[in-house]
């Protein structure tokens, strides 16, 4: 029987897919390994054929060494449309391979590629802020073993992103690419990551008027926090990677030594109560650690009142997990299906905010394709909808470009930070 939408977003994360050499992805979006390496696959939007979604944005794996034993190959060429083709089965899935945008060959005015500034990923515009997370540079590096933000950041985007920069990158992706949110991320710079940020949240919300999600390394002073919120950042996240305390030492170790996984549980728990609900997310990776404690995790993040973005794990290419085994769909498909139940269970308005559909994790709103048709499915789904109608014109106004300066002087531009 043919997989559904989001089934075949599961198994194609899990398995990856087959470009063979005759294939052509001439304008495709490039595979572009930028930040911690999610984005290295080749981008493609699956229809939903549903009332509950209508299209999923998928990044699949290509490069990863389990890619090229794939059962999925894709067909087709610009014009004549392309297929994924499940030769265990035959069954053959129409899918779109978006275009490249015209503004990634352009350069900024200060001669940066727009492209080594930020990246969409789905229909999102991602910018990495700072500098390479600092645990690279310890000896021996306390880097999380599956990221690759060290090898990326400096070689496949620049170090430095000037304010100036981001600015002129965001707005050519809303006004040639549609972009709604910018999301940005950095990893852990000590004490000082937080308020490294406001500066561009500020120009984003001023000079573009954008939609701004963070999602940074947690400080100790929660009031860092109170400072976005007050700046207009309308998401932020956290990520908690693993729920199991030795599984999180193990594989995040910088983050265990510097930090403590305790500090990602209160970062949620503190910003969900000052944001309205499912404006924070926590963010955990599946297929590594055992199921039952992803699912803990799912179900406590939800319900906190955030909502869980739970990302199938990639093997990424020069990770110190390049050689772990993808997980199977089999697995992940359950988990998937958890996450749209724990935000049902908690009323989490999944899928309010419009144009944000993110291609390198299987996002909530996807997983209603996953549910049994009940009674409680069909009051959430109407509840969503009504979510939608209502935040409608919140969502405009919060996307108007907005006069106002930094709050109390906090976080203004580092030097050499404003393209001067």
């Amino acid at each position: 029987m043919p997989l559904n939408a989001c089934e075949l977003e599961i198994d194609l994360f899990c398995r990856g897919i087959r470009v063979p050499d005759e294939v052509p992805l001439d304008g495709a979006r490039g595979i572009s390994r930028t930040r911690a390496g999610l984005g290295s696959g080749l981008e493609i939007v699956i229809p939903g054929g549903s009332w509950v979604k209508d299209r999923i944005w998928v990044n699949v794996p290509v490069e990863e060494a389990f890619a090229r034993e794939s059962p999925y190959v894709l067909e087709g060429a610009p014009g004549e449309g392309y297929r994924v083709r499940d030769e265990r089965t035959g069954t053959r899935y129409a899918v779109e391979v978006p275009p490249e945008p015209a503004w990634y060959t352009r350069e900024t005015s200060r001669g940066i590629p727009m492209n080594r500034v930020g990246v969409l990923q789905g229909t999102y515009l991602g910018i990495y802020v700072n500098m390479v997370c600092t645990f690279w540079n310890y000896n021996p590096p306390l880097n999380c073993r599956f990221c690759t933000t060290g090898n990326n950041v400096g070689a496949h985007e620049v170090v430095d992103k000037a304010v100036a920069d981001v600015i002129e990158v965001a707005r050519a992706a809303k006004e040639e690419s549609g972009v709604t949110f910018v999301h940005l991320n950095a990893g852990f710079q000590g004490n000082r990551g937080v308020q490294f940020a406001e500066p561009y949240i500020a120009a984003l919300k001023e000079e573009v008027g954008v939609l701004v999600g963070a999602q940074l390394a947690p400080q100790k002073d929660f009031g860092a926090y109170d400072r976005l919120i007050a700046l207009g950042v309308d998401h932020l996240s956290f990520c908690l990677e693993f729920v199991e305390p030795e599984w999180f030492g193990k594989l995040c170790p910088g983050k265990e030594r510097v930090l403590g996984q305790q500090i990602f549980f209160d970062s949620i728990e503190y910003c969900a109560k000052g944001m309205p609900k499912g404006a924070v997310s926590g963010e955990i990776i599946a297929g590594v650690e055992p199921v039952e404690a992803t699912l803990r995790g799912i179900d406590w993040i939800a319900d906190h009142g955030a909502f869980p973005t739970v990302c199938i794990f990639r093997p990424t290419v020069g990770a110190d997990m390049e050689s772990w085994a993808s997980p199977p769909y089999e697995q992940m498909r359950p988990v998937m299906a958890h996450v749209y139940e724990a935000c049902r269970r908690n009323w989490i308005p999944i899928g309010a905010a419009p144009n944000i559909e993110v291609s390198i994790v299987v996002n909530p709103d996807d997983t209603a394709l996953l549910a049994p048709r009940t009674p409680g499915f069909y009051a959430y789904e109407a509840y969503r909808r009504a979510a939608r109608v209502v935040a409608r014109p919140l969502f405009a106004r919060k996307m108007r470009r907005r006069e106002r300066r930094l709050p109390g002087g906090v976080g203004e531009i580092p030097p050499g930070r404003d393209g001067a």
